[in-house]
């Protein structure tokens, strides 16, 4: 069946639905093009012309399966207006740590980034005012979601393979002054605010983003460099961050947050006052 891109985004829940779709369809076209569940644990959609496979719950995959209930938490803290990022991260599997607070080696690592409005489409792009008033014209939110899949087809196409001995896991960052502190969605605990490594050289790359006018929605990767050979770097724009990742809180209303929406919040090594950030881990 098709994912039909509504002919107007005229209310919250249109948007918020949408939201939705193109998050599954990313997580689901990036673990299907990396290899990380059989053909069995995947159905197949057309979202225009474009054709996807959708994650599903498989009885002899436990690991879609626990993949679909993690997406499902997702979406509760996206319906709250609670989630600020998903990390999608490609653990090594053999860790052996003697101390907690060592870091997570962390191989290939998802950004999704997720931004709300508060009054209607009003649309922060990163001006001086910080907040511009800006019109998203259902087609360009259609035209800008394909070319977010597509941009994944391609970049998935062309990595150099996963390490046999890779896992899957998901963390949640929330944006603090609305969270409750006991929020936790469905299928998630509470996290420590841990350091996440490399082990190789990593490269951060802007995938694209979707805007409608009730929500924005980033994607950026972080992989090792060397998986990167064969891709053409014209396609996808580079980014200049440094290691390691760092999980800490978001605010809507943090002055360089606005300023430049390229800077990733979870690459500041500078987070302070972690004991009061939201941060959740899939179970």
């Amino acid at each position: 069946s098709a994912v039909v891109f509504p002919k107007k985004i005229a209310t919250e829940q249109q948007s918020l639905m949408l939201v939705k779709r193109l998050l599954a369809v990313a997580v689901s076209c990036i673990t299907y093009l990396r290899g990380i569940f059989p053909e069995s644990a995947y159905g197949t959609r057309y979202m225009d012309d474009v054709s996807v496979k959708i994650l599903r719950e498989d009885k002899n995959c436990p690991g879609s399966t626990q993949l679909v209930k993690w997406m499902l938490g997702c979406y509760d803290a996206l319906q709250k207006k609670y989630f600020s990022f998903c990390f999608l991260f490609f653990l090594k599997k053999i860790q052996v740590y003697t101390q907690p607070e060592d870091p997570q080696t962390v191989t290939e690592c998802y950004h999704f980034k997720f931004k709300y409005t508060h009054n209607g489409p009003l649309l922060d792009f990163g001006s001086k005012d910080r907040r511009s008033e800006c019109s998203v014209p259902c087609a360009d939110t259609k035209k800008a979601s394909v070319l977010l899949m597509r941009k994944i087809f391609v970049l998935m196409q062309n990595l150099s393979p996963l390490p046999s001995d890779v896992c899957l896991t998901m963390k949640l960052l929330y944006y603090d002054e609305v969270t409750p502190p006991d929020y936790q969605p469905p299928g998630f605990k509470e996290a420590r605010d841990e350091g996440l490594m490399f082990r190789e050289e990593p490269m951060y790359l802007n995938v694209g983003e979707v805007p409608t006018p009730f929500h924005m929605l980033k994607l950026k990767v972080t992989t090792e460099k060397q998986r990167m050979e064969n891709v053409d770097k014209n396609i996808l724009e580079q980014e200049e961050t440094a290691e390691p990742l760092q999980v800490g809180g978001v605010s809507r209303d943090d002055p360089e947050e606005s300023q430049d929406m390229n800077e990733d919040p979870v690459l500041d090594n500078g987070v302070e006052d972690r004991n009061h950030v939201n941060v959740s881990e899939a179970q």
